[in-house]
């Protein structure tokens, strides 16, 4: 049980202005973008690596929960305290951008260093770091490594876990170690560091990483394309990443999100649209680009495209991707509670996976809207439930996203593209994996933190009998 005796020991390490469990902080660090609430018992912000060492060690010994936490803008309930203990706040002291060399083409950084932040610093020296999330205005890189978030630019860039070359991390009994290497080539011992990625925190505490840098490409262009119906935009993604261009981003808002959008910013979307894919291509010679250009209209306009705009200055980009970047906060207009989930399929089974959930929306009577990633087969679905304190309508609502995620299961797909498991989707990874599977995870859980203190109770791990 926490005690007052944990709290005086935990300020003995990290100091007093830095340890606190007064209501104002607890209650602060309470929730994340899901929303639900769990009050910690103590907020702690390590000032170094061996301040998390000896929290850990001494967290460890006592069996107190600790809850890695970066900016706590997931969607999952990744950074929840569920069963108390302490949240280890990473954003007061572990900010700090430590490197950027150029000649290696690698960056060292803190986990609590904010994407965009980060991709300002490294673009302003020439150079490009891709992965970015919807959040990346707030969340921060160990958030990022942690749940292997992904962006818009996937399609060609790839996601988070395509860019961490190793890391550096504490042991849940208080060991230091560093897993990977700067070298382009490693194939020396376990791959560690792919373990630690996307582990949600569960496995130990990211306290430095080394990211891939790449050459920021010289020239970009934007444009949309506008279908009759959803299922022909869906064809024209496919179609068009089967052609040899492989544009950075690909996303799409379906009618429901168009119509969102249009009433409440009132853009001229073309609400009577099935869908837009709004797509974006880059290179180093403005030949290269107008070339992919001219093949994703011809891709386009072969699967039913019935207009393609092309920006033609960064004004004209940014209204395009207006919708895309504001459709999230628009679809609340169909219902007070969003069940948000990004399921993710082969891009083939993208207009099977969006006719099933249309199905759905007629079946369970709740408004639907899809948007998301198409490029790489991430669908942002979301059902909409108009009150969220109908009990009944609420639960109608949940017993929609399980169907979702078994129809995504079905078609070879998966429960999460970039949010996570975490608390939310925990009860639903016996869907997706096997009894062998889920034993395996609780297993490599069990070894790299026996005692079960960090973010406990997250991912559906069971280790009870491990």
């Amino acid at each position: 049980m926490f005690n007052k005796s944990h709290i005086q020991a935990i300020k003995n390490i990290v100091g007093e202005e830095n340890c606190y469990d007064d209501k104002a902080h607890l209650v602060a660090y309470c929730y994340d973008a899901t929303r639900e609430r769990y009050e910690p018992d103590a907020v702690v912000f390590p000032r170094n690596e061996q301040d998390v060492s000896l929290i850990l060690a001494y967290c460890n010994e006592h069996k107190i929960p600790v809850i890695p936490r970066g900016a706590g803008s997931g969607f999952t309930g990744g950074a929840l305290p569920v069963n108390g203990g302490i949240i280890l706040a990473l954003e007061r002291y572990f900010n700090k951008i430590l490197e950027i060399d150029e000649k290696n083409l690698i960056a060292r950084v803190q986990p609590g260093v904010v994407n965009k932040m980060f991709q300002e610093a490294v673009e302003a020296k020439g150079l490009f770091y891709p992965p970015d999330p919807a959040s990346q205005e707030y969340s921060t890189l160990g958030g990022n490594v942690s749940e292997n978030a992904g962006g818009m630019r996937a399609a060609k860039y790839g996601i988070t876990k395509d860019y961490v070359m190793a890391l550096r991390a504490v042991l849940p009994n208080g060991d230091i170690i560093r897993a990977g290497k700067k070298t382009i080539k490693d194939v020396a011992g376990f791959n560690v560091a792919g373990i630690l990625i996307a582990s949600e925190g569960s496995l130990a505490v990211i306290t430095e990483i080394t990211l891939k840098l790449i050459a920021k490409p010289k020239f970009a262009r934007s444009a949309m394309g506008v279908f009759a119906d959803i299922e022909s935009a869906m064809n024209a993604v496919y179609k068009t990443m089967a052609s040899g261009i492989t544009p950075v981003a690909m996303e799409f808002l379906d009618n429901l999100s168009i119509r969102a959008v249009e009433e409440r910013f009132s853009k001229g979307l073309p609400i009577d649209a099935g869908a837009i894919l709004i797509t974006q291509v880059d290179g180093d010679m403005p030949e290269q680009v107008s070339f992919q250009l001219e093949t994703l209209q011809e891709r386009f306009k072969e699967n039913g495209c019935i207009e393609f705009k092309i920006a033609q200055n960064d004004e004209e980009a940014q209204n395009l991707w207006f919708a895309r970047r504001n459709v999230s906060q628009s679809i609340t207009i169909y219902g007070k509670k969003k069940l948000n989930e990004d399921i993710t399929v082969p891009r083939s089974a993208l207009p099977e996976l969006l006719n099933r959930i249309s199905a759905l929306s007629g079946k369970y009577s709740f408004k639907i809207p899809c948007f998301g990633h198409t490029g790489d087969g991430n669908v942002h679905v979301n059902v909409m439930v108009p009150d969220p304190n109908d009990k009944q309508s609420l639960n109608k609502g949940y017993e929609c996203i399980e169907e979702i995620f078994k129809i995504a299961i079905a078609l070879e797909g998966t429960l999460s593209g970039e949010h996570g498991i975490g608390l939310s989707k925990a009860p639903f990874m016996r869907l997706a994996f096997s009894e062998a599977e889920m034993n395996l995870f609780a297993h490599i859980k069990k070894a790299f933190d026996p005692n079960n203190i960090l973010n406990p109770g997250k991912m559906g791990l069971n280790m009870e009998n491990v």
